[in-house]
C-alpha cells in the first residue's frame, strides 16, 4: 500500500502449546495489539507467511517441531528473517540462551512469566522494529514521487510470487505508462515533466489501493506498476480503470499528445497463479505485453489477460 497508510495495530504471534502460558501472555500484552495464537511449529510457520506478524513470542519446547527449528526456518527465509523473535523458555541455562541468539532471536523471557516484563520487552522490540522499518522504507522510496521505488517493487514481487506459489493463489500486476511523455518533456521542460509525474503518482494513484500488501511503485522513467496479491482479473482491471480515469480527470495540459489535449495513461494487466518452477519476471513480461497492446491500440486504455495457472 502507499500514501497515508493509517497507523495499524501491531501484530503479535504467540507460539505455545500450553493453555496456561497462552492465557498469561494474552493478559500481559497491550490491548491495542492484534494477537494470534499457534499451538505448534508448523501452524506457526503457516500463520507467519499469511499474517506477517510484527513480532513472535516462540516457545522453545514443543512437540513435533520445536522452537529452535521454527526460528531457523524463519531466519532462513528472506521474507521473514527480519521479524523479531522472543524465545519463551523454562530453561535458563546460558548455553540455551546463547544458542537462541545465534539462531537470530532478539530476546528471552523465562517462565514463569512476569506480566510487566513481558509487556515491556514486547513493546521495546516493537518500537525498535518500527524504527528499523522506517529507515528501511526511506531507502525504498522514489526520490521524485515519494512512492515505492523499483527496488521495493522487486522485493515485494519476489515475496508475493513465492507466497502465491505456495498457497496456489492469484497474483495480479498492472503496468502503466504515461502517454507521449517524451514530447511532454521536450516541449514543457524536465522540471514540468517532474511535476507531471508527481501529480500522476499522487493525485492519480492516491487512495485507490488500501490493503497492506498492495503496492504501487515507480518502475522507471514514466512507467509505474501496481502489484495486487490475492486479486482476480476483474478486480485488477477495475483498479487499472480507476487509475486511468483518475489521471484523465486531473487534466494536466498536453498540447503535444496525439490522442488528447491532456496527459493520459496506458495500462496492461496480467493475472496468474504462479508456480515454483517459474520466475517472477514472467508476470512483469506478461503485463508489459498487455501494456504494449494498449499503446498499439490507441493508448489511454486498459488491456489485460487472465493467464490462469502457469
Amino acid at each position: 500500500m502507499i500514501f497515508d497508510q493509517p497507523s495499524r495495530k501491531k501484530k503479535v504471534l504467540i507460539v505455545d502449546d500450553t493453555e496456561t502460558n497462552i492465557d498469561v501472555l494474552l493478559e500481559s500484552l497491550d490491548p491495542q495489539h492484534e494477537v494470534s495464537v499457534a499451538l505448534d511449529g508448523q501452524t506457526a510457520l503457516d500463520m507467519v507467511f499469511k499474517e506477517r506478524p510484527d513480532i513472535i513470542l516462540l516457545d522453545v519446547m514443543m512437540p513435533g517441531m520445536d522452537g529452535w527449528t521454527v526460528c531457523r526456518k524463519l531466519k532462513g527465509d528472506e521474507s521473514t528473517k527480519d521479524i523479531p523473535i522472543i524465545f519463551l523458555t523454562a530453561r535458563g541455562q546460558v548455553e540455551d540462551e546463547l544458542h537462541g541468539f545465534e539462531l537470530g532471536a532478539v530476546d528471552y523471557i523465562t517462565k514463569p512469566f512476569a506480566s510487566i516484563v513481558v509487556k515491556a520487552r514486547v513493546n521495546t522490540h516493537l518500537e525498535l522494529k518500527g524504527q528499523r522499518d522506517y529507515l528501511s522504507a526511506l531507502s525504498t522510496l522514489d526520490g521524485l514521487t515519494g512512492i515505492p521505488n523499483r527496488r521495493r517493487f522487486d522485493t515485494a514481487l519476489n515475496h508475493e510470487w513465492q507466497r502465491a506459489a505456495r498457497s496456489n493463489s492469484l497474483l495480479s500486476l498492472i503496468m502503466m505508462d504515461v502517454d507521449y511523455f517524451k514530447p511532454y518533456n521536450d516541449h514543457y521542460g524536465h522540471a514540468a515533466g517532474d511535476e507531471c509525474l508527481k501529480k500522476v503518482a499522487g493525485e492519480g494513484f492516491r487512495r485507490v489501493v488500501h490493503r497492506v500488501a498492495d503496492l504501487v511503485a515507480r518502475y522507471g522513467g514514466e512507467e509505474f506498476v501496481c502489484l495486487l496479491p490475492d486479486t482476480d482479473y476483474d478486480g485488477a482491471c477495475h483498479v487499472a480503470e480507476v487509475f486511468r480515469a483518475n489521471v484523465e480527470r486531473i487534466r494536466i495540459p498536453h498540447e503535444f499528445s496525439q490522442i488528447a489535449p491532456f496527459v493520459t495513461l496506458s495500462l496492461g494487466v496480467a493475472t496468474l497463479i504462479p508456480c515454483m518452477e517459474s520466475k517472477p519476471v514472467t508476470l512483469v513480461e506478461k503485463a508489459d505485453s498487455q501494456l504494449y497492446i494498449s499503446k498499439k491500440s490507441g493508448r489511454n486504455r486498459v488491456t489485460g489477460v487472465d493467464f490462469g495457472k502457469l
